[in-house]
C-alpha cells in the first residue's frame, strides 16, 4: 500500500514525485515509456528551457477561470522556481538575453530529466518504468491502479500527471484525460496548440528556410490576439515562436468551421509609418522593400502587390501606395490547416480548473485524486511558460497528496 502513486514522469510528474517523497512518505512513480521526460528531452533544441525569465498570468490561455489559472500558477512563484533548480537539484541556470528564456548551464535537456530523477530516489522515492496505466479505481482505503500487464498497485493517494496529447511519440495518449472523464471530469475541448501552421497548395514554399521577427495579428470577437517574434517559412506553411504562439486562434477557429485571418507585419513598422515612409523616402519600389526584407520575400510582395518594382516611390498613385502598405503592414497569411499533436507542443483545453482546489490540485470529485500539467485546462506561450505551469502544478499535487496520504495513516 503506497501513500501516494503518480502516474506520468514528465515534468510535472517528476516534480509531483519529488515533493511527496521529500516529506518521507512511500512515492511510487508509474512511467509508461523505458526512461520518462521524454518532453523535457526534446525541449528547447535539446537544451531545455527550463523557465522563463519573467511571466504575468495573463500570458496563458485557458477555457476555465482566469483567476483560478492565477491562483494556480502563482502558488510557486517564479522567482522560487528560479532558485530551486540551482540551489535544490544543483542545475545552475544560464539566461540567453535575447530571448529571455533560461537554460540549463550544462545546455544539455538530459542533465534536468535526469536531475529529476535523482532527486525523486535520493528522497526515497521509487520509479517504475515501462508500467502502462490502464485505468485507476476509488476502494474504501484509497485508489487501487490497474496496470497493462495485470498487475494492481494500490495508494492512499494518485496523482494524475499524464500529460495530454502532444507529440504522442514521446507516449502521450491521452489516458489520464480518458479516466478524468470517466471519473466524471468536465473535459474542455482538447486541441493541439503551439503547433506549426500548414498551407495548401504550399504557396511559399519557395521561401522555406527565411525567417525573420514579424508581429502577427488575429481579429477576435472581443479584441485582438497580437504576438510579436520569430517567424519561419517552411516547405509545407510557417513555424516559428510566433505562428506556435497565435496556432490556438487558428485551431479553435478551424474547429467552429471558420477560417480565422491572421495578418502579418514585416517589419517593426505599422500601417501608418510604412505609409509615410512611402510618401518621404527616395528610390524605387523594390529598393524600399529590399532594404527592409530578404530579397526573396521583398520580391515577393512587391509582385502581389501588383506594383513594378522599378516605380519610384514618388511616382506612386494613392491606390498603389495602399497595396504596398497592405503587403508589409497587414499581409494575409495564407494558412489552411496545422500540424496537428505530431508536432504541437502541448495540449489545449483539458481538466476544468474549476473542478479541483487551487491551492492543492485535489480533485473536487475525488477525495485523494489529484491533478497537474498538461492535463489541465491551461497552457503559455513558448519559452518555458509551460513547464512554469508543470513545476507550479506538480509541486502543489505532491506536497497537498503527501500531506493528506500522513493523515489517512494517522
Amino acid at each position: 500500500m503506497w501513500d501516494v502513486v503518480v502516474i506520468g514522469a514528465g515534468a510535472a510528474g517528476c516534480m509531483a514525485a519529488l515533493f511527496a517523497a521529500e516529506t518521507g512518505r512511500q512515492v511510487l512513480l508509474l512511467e509508461r515509456t523505458k526512461d520518462g521526460g521524454r518532453k523535457i528531452l526534446i525541449s528547447g533544441g535539446g537544451r531545455c528551457n527550463i523557465l522563463p525569465s519573467s511571466l504575468s498570468p495573463g500570458q496563458y490561455i485557458t477555457n476555465s477561470s482566469p483567476n483560478t489559472l492565477k491562483k494556480i500558477l502563482l502558488s510557486w512563484p517564479l522567482a522560487e522556481q528560479q532558485r530551486f533548480f540551482p540551489e535544490v537539484l544543483d542545475l545552475p541556470l544560464r539566461l540567453e538575453p535575447e530571448t529571455g528564456k533560461l537554460f540549463p548551464e550544462s545546455n544539455r535537456a538530459r542533465t534536468v530529466r535526469d536531475g529529476l530523477l535523482d532527486a525523486i530516489r535520493e528522497r526515497g522515492g521509487r520509479i517504475q518504468f515501462e508500467s502502462v496505466v490502464r485505468d485507476i479505481q476509488p476502494n474504501s482505503r484509497g485508489w487501487i491502479i490497474q496496470l497493462d500487464d495485470g498487475e494492481t498497485v494500490k495508494s492512499s493517494c494518485v496523482i494524475l500527471a499524464t500529460g495530454g496529447l502532444s507529440v504522442p511519440a514521446t507516449g502521450s495518449d491521452g489516458i489520464g484525460l480518458r479516466i478524468a472523464r470517466r471519473l466524471g471530469h468536465t473535459i474542455h475541448e482538447t486541441y493541439p496548440a503551439l503547433t506549426p501552421l500548414t498551407a495548401s497548395p504550399p504557396v511559399h514554399e519557395h521561401l522555406a528556410g527565411i525567417s525573420l521577427p514579424v508581429t502577427l495579428e488575429a481579429p477576435l470577437k472581443k479584441g485582438v490576439f497580437r504576438t510579436h517574434g520569430g517567424f519561419l517559412f517552411t516547405h509545407r506553411g510557417y513555424s516559428g515562436p510566433t505562428v506556435l504562439n497565435i496556432s490556438h486562434v487558428a485551431v479553435q477557429g478551424r474547429m467552429r468551421g471558420e477560417r480565422q485571418p491572421i495578418f502579418v507585419q514585416w517589419t517593426e513598422q505599422d500601417a501608418a509609418a510604412v505609409d509615410q515612409a512611402l510618401r518621404s523616402e527616395k528610390g524605387t519600389v523594390a529598393g524600399f522593400f529590399r532594404k527592409q526584407l530578404a530579397d526573396r520575400l521583398a520580391d515577393m510582395l512587391v509582385a502581389e502587390a501588383q506594383v513594378p518594382g522599378d516605380r519610384p516611390l514618388a511616382q506612386l498613385r494613392r491606390e498603389e501606395r495602399e497595396r504596398l502598405v497592405a503587403a508589409l503592414a497587414r499581409y494575409p497569411l495564407p494558412w489552411t490547416s496545422d500540424e496537428g499533436y505530431r508536432k504541437a507542443e502541448v495540449t489545449g483545453g483539458g481538466v476544468a480548473l474549476g473542478e479541483v482546489d487551487a491551492r492543492t490540485l485535489e480533485s473536487r470529485l475525488h477525495p485523494g485524486l489529484y491533478l497537474c500539467g498538461e492535463i489541465l485546462d491551461a497552457f503559455g506561450p513558448i519559452g518555458g511558460y509551460n513547464f512554469c505551469w508543470a513545476w507550479a502544478t506538480g509541486r502543489a499535487a505532491g506536497m497537498a497528496a503527501a500531506r493528506a496520504s500522513d493523515a489517512a495513516v494517522d
